[in-house]
């Protein structure tokens, strides 16, 4: 009888690290420093308004897809009442 040996499974373990994981501090200074070069100071509050318009636009888009899934399954739960037949006029 042969033993089988057994490989430790590495993919499962808590320490692997995600493609696109957390940041530190010194990966925002380095991201902070080529986006100063790439657009210079003048335009980096210019940038920062349009990203945040565009954020909060895309939030606001967001309530309300979430608003209305959850405004039509409640009326679909009102339609479908169990137990209540509609009358005839």
């Amino acid at each position: 009888m042969r033993c089988k040996r057994i490989e430790p499974d590495y993919r499962s373990s808590a320490n692997t690290t995600k493609i696109m994981g957390s940041f530190g501090m010194q990966e925002m200074v380095v991201i902070f420093i080529i986006i100063l070069l790439l657009f210079g100071a003048k335009k980096l509050p210019e940038l920062a308004r349009g990203i945040g318009k565009s954020m909060g636009e895309f939030k606001k888009a967001r309530e309300d897809f979430e608003h209305e899934i959850t405004r039509s399954e409640t009326e679909t739960r009102v339609k479908e009442v169990p137990g209540k037949e509609p009358r005839e006029s």
